[in-house]
């Protein structure tokens, strides 16, 4: 990992992969960053305007239903289905990585954390791979954000 803006930063979905194996509790979040998020210390529910009880961040622990598939797929699709979020909210948006306490749940049931200990940003590159890593499945899917029919 190289360090910008305090953090440092993971390279390559192997090296996020790593990290995601090596510890439990992680999560990303897509934004304008910790310097921002901490000061908010919430996230806004876009449709209603309400603050929530913490940070809207989805969780990288790879599940036990997962079981013996890899890692490094399961992290790809842990960032490709959220990929639409800087082209959605607007310059500066970038992926993260931190460890939090869960809180509760967002309306898109997304986990809601406090105590955010920002851990580091996540390079384009590794959204590159992950793109890669989800054209390459034998049926693959599109992002989260699919065009409505």
């Amino acid at each position: 990992m190289e360090a910008t803006d305090d953090l440092p930063v993971v390279g390559t979905l192997a090296e996020l992969t790593a990290l995601v194996e090596r510890d439990r509790g992680l999560y990303v979040r897509w934004s304008r960053g910790p310097a921002i998020d901490l000061h908010a210390v919430s996230s806004i529910d876009d449709l209603t305007g309400v603050a929530m009880p913490g940070l809207s961040a989805n969780p990288l622990d790879v599940e036990e239903w997962w079981q013996d598939r890899s890692p490094a797929l399961w992290v790809a699709r842990r960032l490709y289905d959220y990929e639409h979020l800087p082209h959605e909210k607007g310059a500066g948006i970038r992926p993260w990585v931190l460890r939090g306490r869960e809180a509760g749940r967002g309306p898109d049931n997304e986990p809601l954390v406090t105590d955010v200990r920002p851990l580091c940003w996540i390079a384009d590159a590794v959204i590159e791979e992950a793109h890669t890593e989800v054209a390459r499945q034998e049926h693959p899917w599109g992002p989260l954000r699919r065009a409505a029919r």
